[in-house]
């Protein structure tokens, strides 16, 4: 089996971490175990953060004479897979090279944005449903990407759930528990910024002899620091850390804090509750689909419920420690490698046979 793997948005080797670039790479790691050979066969990047239609012009004439130069150079395929395709960053190559190899076309993490036909991103978001049209399956993440997809489904389309996954055949070591809280997460201006500054208020209202880790770097460290400041040395930056460093992070943290303001479900908190941590965090779309099922505070609850939340947890070790069994237990049934690949190959191998 062959596949040809591409990522409009980030290529998988970008230099710049993220959890859109985390994620490519677990998926071509993914179909890899599954004794799959997989090639990135385009690492040109289609995205469009603006809105700007001179942009969008020269991107549409690199991906043509991308999708020429990969039609005749193209090494033989069984598959064609890209992942996240969406009115910022559409794919503007793989239907074409798919159509002209004849090979099943899939999509992972696609968005249908009728509101942005419209507008500065008007024709990308076009050539986003077009690229969506031409799948043969898409897969969602989260409940959160599954009605517009179902409900603009294209002829026999299928749509069908890939959980988040790590890409681990076993769970790493469990925490200790005894450490300081952790917090994972880039340091930039908006939604990033915005989980930061709950968790400064929400510092500010937690009780108790409490310490904090914090791990990632960015162009907004500066205003995160100066966030973090009045806590003085109970908050510790760690800046950003290798895997085996943020590993050895949560091998101790007593719990991971993080509000997870507009994530499409975040990563770090696999990663966390994979070591069993406890997570304190909000009640959003997306990332309740990731975190061990219980109630978390609702965002219009404001800091005073996360931090209500989190001294729970901080005060009472054998309900952390009971929390992390269950968390653990939570990713192993349904959020690694093996669960994933079986998932994704019962939809995508039906159409890879030939027509009768």
């Amino acid at each position: 089996m062959r596949v040809a793997f591409y990522a409009p948005m980030k290529p998988p080797h970008h230099p710049v971490p993220s959890g859109d670039r985390e994620i490519a790479r677990n998926l071509m790691d993914l179909l890899r175990t599954s004794g799959t050979g997989v090639q990135l066969v385009s690492d040109l990047r289609i995205y469009d953060k603006r809105g700007d239609p001179a942009l969008q012009t020269a991107l549409r004439k690199a991906a043509d004479a991308e999708a020429a130069r990969l039609i005749a150079q193209m090494p033989d395929a069984d598959l064609w897979v890209t992942y996240h395709n969406y009115y910022k960053a559409p794919d503007l190559i793989g239907p074409a090279v798919a159509l002209a190899r004849g090979i099943p076309y899939v999509q992972i993490e696609s968005t249908r944005a009728k509101k942005r036909l419209a507008g500065p991103w008007g024709e990308f978001a076009k050539a986003a449903h077009a690229a969506a049209d031409h799948a043969s399956a898409i897969f969602y993440f989260t409940r959160h990407d599954r009605f517009a997809l179902q409900r603009d489904r294209f002829g026999n389309q299928k749509i069908a759930h890939l959980p988040p996954f790590l890409t681990l055949e076993d769970l790493p070591a469990a925490s200790t528990l005894d450490g300081p809280m952790l917090t994972a997460g880039m340091m930039r201006a908006g939604d990033k910024f915005t989980s930061y500054s709950i968790i400064a208020d929400t510092l500010a209202l937690l009780p108790g002899d409490w310490r904090l880790e914090i791990a990632g770097d960015g162009p907004a460290r500066a205003d995160v620091e100066t966030l973090m400041a009045p806590f003085g040395d109970k908050v510790r930056f760690l800046g950003q850390l290798t895997r085996e460093e943020l590993a050895a992070a949560y091998a101790k943290a007593s719990l991971f804090l993080w509000p997870g303001v507009n994530e499409a479900f975040g990563m770090v908190y696999l990663e966390a509750q994979a070591h069993g941590l406890p997570i304190a965090a909000q009640d959003r779309p997306g990332v309740r689909d990731v975190l061990l099922p219980r109630p978390y505070p609702a965002p219009e609850d404001g800091a005073q419920a996360l931090a209500s939340f989190a001294s729970r947890l901080l005060a009472n070790r054998s309900l952390r420690a009971k929390t992390a069994r269950d968390a653990r237990d939570f990713i192993s049934n349904q959020h690694l490698a093996p669960a994933a690949a079986r998932q994704f190959w019962e939809t995508v191998l039906p159409l890879m046979e030939p027509s009768a």
